[in-house]
């Protein structure tokens, strides 16, 4: 992670822009340009050796005017105030573009779950609803998994927070597994919905996905399952990047006329790191991680962390590149923006690209609530259905206001919002 970077300052900047353009007046930007609420505490843990050590913990909600604050709880060493600050202002922005009645909000924990054992990641987990409960819940905040966290860790929050309220709230959280109110289809959603947004831009371009290529950045659960539905519409992927655990540095695995995504799951940890002993015998080539944003392809997808794409890297993009489809959080800076819309690639917002995930908890949560649930088709029959309408009324709002889509899906968003900030009389 860049020490210079900061995302909540680049998600203000977004925000600024926008509100301009909107004209916006000042107490509504004051409002939205900065979380309404913060929590920031300690989780004291004892762990396996007998020792105690003291984790830090967040919760954000950037906006409820629309719905319950949404979204997800990350475990990462590298995790700032600053980052989950930008990911709950995002979040509000994903659930307006969507149209899904949400807020946003985001979590956190400064820790390393590769150092830690189950027993004291449980502990984490109950330790953060402990200090969290009064202000979350069905009605108020849904947390969801995110980096390094699953619906394990979804669980055991879940119970904790029916132990301290002594009742059952299954629509609490979302991302819990499938036969404990979790919904079918919620693992491969974001990745899924990343490409059938992908798949609407290509017929806009004219550009026939069955023929197209992609280079992928990141092999966890959105690039793996984007990766699975672009295949399935006939799309080749050349190269991959991924994360290496033990080296703590990324590389790129390429196969100029395409991976074998099967064969790369059966050598792949769980933590999304591709073994380079085996890929090798399987006949990849091995370069440096920053390789995969420069090879000859129609379509580039970050699906890994964010700040991956700035101005040096958009640079070196090729000129046969058409799309850059943002399956992670942030990946594009300002400035690779503005390189990227002056070499007349469209980039499809990581706010509407990865709504997919946020979507479907949103079922999920429909279905804890109601006690009653859809089958996978049903499931992933309507996230096509939000996904394909919400790319078009942001694709069309480009066209008429001859901007980028990130500005209009910016300016669909943040207008739903503040819509929803005024009749509540807030501003």
């Amino acid at each position: 992670m860049d020490k210079g970077f900061n995302a909540f300052k680049m998600a203000q900047e977004q925000f600024d822009k926008i509100a301009e353009q909107l004209e916006l007046d000042q107490a509504t930007r004051d409002l939205l340009r900065t979380p309404a609420r913060e929590y920031h505490f300690l989780i004291p843990v004892k762990m396996d050796d007998g020792t105690i050590k003291i984790f830090k913990g967040f919760r954000m909600q950037h906006n409820d005017a629309r719905g319950p604050c949404k979204g997800g709880i990350r475990f990462h060493p590298q995790e700032t105030v600053d980052t989950v600050k930008a990911l709950s202002m995002w979040m509000t922005w994903k659930c307006a573009v969507a149209d899904i009645p949400l807020g946003g909000g985001k979590g956190g924990v400064i820790c390393d779950p590769h150092n830690l054992s189950m027993r004291e990641q449980e502990a984490i987990c109950r330790g953060w609803v402990r200090q969290i409960y009064k202000n979350v819940g069905p009605q108020a905040d849904v947390p969801a998994p995110d980096v390094m966290t699953n619906s394990q860790h979804m669980l055991w929050i879940l119970d904790e927070y029916e132990i301290l309220t002594g009742s059952h709230y299954p629509g609490f959280i979302t991302g819990k597994p499938v036969g404990m109110g979790g919904s079918l289809g919620r693992t491969e959603a974001t990745g899924y919905a990343a490409v059938f947004a992908l798949r609407e831009a290509c017929k806009d371009l004219e550009i026939d996905i069955s023929k197209s290529t992609a280079s992928i950045q990141g092999f966890g659960n959105v690039g793996q399952y984007a990766i699975e539905m672009y295949m399935k519409y006939g799309g080749t992927v050349k190269a991959i990047s991924c994360w290496d655990q033990k080296e703590s540095k990324a590389y790129t695995f390429l196969r100029p006329n395409g991976i074998d995504l099967k064969e790369l799951r059966g050598i792949t940890d769980k933590f999304g790191t591709i073994d380079k002993k085996k890929a090798k015998e399987l006949g990849y080539d091995i370069q440096e991680g920053h390789v995969w944003a420069e090879q000859d392809v129609d379509i580039l997808i970050p699906a890994a962390l964010e700040n991956s794409i700035t101005g040096e890297v958009a640079e070196k993009i090729k000129p046969q590149v058409k799309i850059l489809l943002e399956g992670a959080n942030g990946p594009t800076t300002p400035e690779a923006d503005k390189i990227l819309n002056q070499k007349k690639i469209m980039v499809i917002p990581d706010f509407l690209a990865n709504s997919g995930g946020v979507v479907c908890s949103y079922f999920e949560q429909v279905q804890s609530n109601m006690n009653y649930f859809w089958t996978k088709d049903e499931v992933l029959g309507k996230l096509d259905d939000k996904m394909t309408e919400a790319f078009y009324s942001v694709l069309e709002l480009s066209k008429k206001k001859k901007c980028s889509l990130r500005d209009a899906a910016y300016m669909i968003a943040i207008s739903r919002v503040a819509e929803a900030c005024r009749l509540r009389g807030w501003v």
